[in-house]
């Protein structure tokens, strides 16, 4: 039995960062008929639409999926990770950083040039612009009038001080690192608008909500596809639900997207028999090509108290919730305060390190997470192309059994290196004039951690960026998943769009450009 609400033109799994732009850009076609599916719950949570509320956000398994991966056993300490990623109308846009960078203009022509074709910067610059809405209007390069609100991040002493730290070591000040050269130091723009996230959710659905074509279904997890042979003709949800449509849009993620295909036989036959599963299609790329950025990071205490700790406890908090709630800025108006785009050798074509800074410092040794007591600043980053691969797989049959993640991390020698490059760019800048009457010690990994094994040491132990992609790639090779349609290789009715279909890292963030990516997506389906 399906739906009993009738057939729908295009079923979406997933209201994340393109499931949520696929809907809005779908639906504005009054003829056909959108369900969007979301298993998490509606985005009702103040701590949702709060910029700095994202730290309440995380540990909430009402809103969050948590993965365990496996043991990393190429390294000593096999280190295993826990992932995060949302699980709340809006997906990861809903509980991220809200950092917001486009990426490299190579990422995409790189992609175009290697069988991705129509997804070259040309497409996707256009994509962006007509998506945006930036605070600091056009200027030929920035869109103005769209869905999604942008900003730059406004600068405190500490933030002003950072930047020209970055100057000093020899970074390009950057006013936009949105703009016609993505290198360099700047303020960090962000998803953030008069105050408020500028989640998926927010800017995309919440706009379309009353288009009565349109039908977003939130607390419902997507169980499994349900195909007619080599046809995708639906989904079934928890408790037998069944939807049925002409066109099935797996948006759920880099681990999702790819299980849902697995599990539906659709995906490396040999791993899918041992697994217990029917072979439906053989394709070996699914679950392959995992992709993510690594983390490393840095902790300083402050001489001065110039970092945002005080802000966010105590009297100091108290008084900057009544601060926001009368002028929706300050403190928790506020994202990661600088980044920067470098590269780690002066031969590298394009930077290739990110490195982002904070004007916070958290206790890394409580069991919850917690701000230190003193002044302190973090500064974080990691390689932005990496070349380490690991893989998703089904663990069984089960629908409810956890996935089998292997991230390899730091595996390619390249990685290793430029993580050692990333560190010493760190401490650079950390030493400049400019900070030297600002900051006392390094406090985390500590001065002590100079040596490369020691560098990569501290970097097993820190966390990862929760921006995986590539698991269902698009190309047009024999370990492609989808082609430059977005359409599944050897099935007819099923899509894929998320991040699952980057072939590679974009030289940033991941959040804004799957947003682009799902509204260029949205064009081929629409106009072919």
């Amino acid at each position: 039995m399906i739906d009993e609400a009738g057939f729908y033109d295009h079923i979406i799994v997933g209201a994340g960062s393109a499931g949520c732009v696929l809907a809005y850009r779908l639906s504005e076609d009054p003829k056909r008929k959108v369900l969007l599916i979301e298993a998490g719950p509606p985005d009702d949570s103040p701590f949702l639409h709060v910029p700095m509320g994202y730290g309440r956000t995380l540990t909430d398994p009402r809103l969050m999926w948590f993965y365990e991966t496996e043991p990393d056993t190429h390294h000593p300490a096999a280190t295993s990770y826990t992932w995060l990623r949302g699980k709340v109308l809006g997906g990861s846009s809903a509980v991220n950083g809200m950092i917001y960078l486009r990426g490299h203009p190579s990422d995409y022509d790189d992609w175009a040039a290697a069988g991705a074709s129509g997804w070259g910067w040309s497409a996707m610059s256009r994509a962006f612009r007509e998506m945006e809405n930036h605070a600091a209007g056009d200027d030929g390069v920035r869109g103005v009038g769209g869905p999604l609100g942008v900003s730059i991040q406004p600068l405190n002493e500490l933030g002003r001080a950072i930047v020209a730290a970055g100057a000093q070591a020899g970074l390009p000040v950057r006013e936009d690192l949105n703009g016609p050269e993505p290198e360099g130091i700047g303020a960090t723009p962000c998803t953030i608008s008069r105050g408020r996230r500028s989640s998926a959710g927010q800017a995309f659905v919440h706009a379309a909500r009353r288009r009565p074509n349109l039908r977003a279904i939130t607390s419902r997890r997507v169980r499994r596809l349900l195909l007619e042979g080599r046809r995708a003709i639906g989904v079934e949800c928890e408790g037998g639900e069944r939807h049925g449509g002409a066109d099935i849009i797996l948006s759920a993620g880099a681990i999702h997207s790819p299980m849902l295909l697995m599990q539906a036989g659709v995906g490396p036959a040999h791993a899918l028999r041992q697994a217990g599963v029917s072979v439906v299609c053989d394709l070996p790329g699914v679950g392959a090509n995992l992709r993510e950025h690594k983390l490393y990071s840095t902790q300083v205490k402050l001489r001065r108290p110039l970092s945002r700790n005080r802000d966010y406890s105590g009297a100091g908090l108290a008084a900057n919730v009544v601060r926001y709630l009368l002028l929706r800025d300050g403190p928790l108006a506020c994202t990661y305060d600088v980044n920067a785009l470098v590269r780690s050798t002066p031969e590298e074509p394009r930077p290739d390190l990110q490195i982002t800074f904070t004007g916070t410092a958290a206790d890394s040794a409580s069991p919850k997470p917690r701000l230190q007591r003193w002044h302190g600043m973090t500064a974080f980053g990691y390689p932005l192309r990496p070349d380490s691969v690991g893989s998703i797989s089904l663990r069984s049959a089960d629908p409810d059994a956890p996935p089998i993640i292997r991230t390899n991390f730091l595996l390619a020698e390249s990685d290793r290196r430029r993580t050692v490059a990333l560190a010493r760019i760190m401490r650079r800048i950390i030493v400049q004039p400019a900070l030297a009457g600002i900051i006392e010690r390094e406090t985390y990994p500590g001065p002590q951690v100079e040596s490369e094994d020691d560098i990569i040491q501290a970097c097993h132990g820190d966390l990862s960026a929760a921006h995986a992609v590539g698991t269902c790639r698009i190309g047009q090779d024999s370990m492609a998943v989808v082609d430059p349609q977005l359409r599944v290789r050897g099935l007819a009715g099923l899509r894929v769009m998320d991040c699952s279909v980057m072939p590679t890292q974009v030289s940033g963030n991941t959040n804004g450009p799957v947003m682009a990516m799902a509204w260029r997506g949205a064009d081929l389906i629409l106009h072919g």
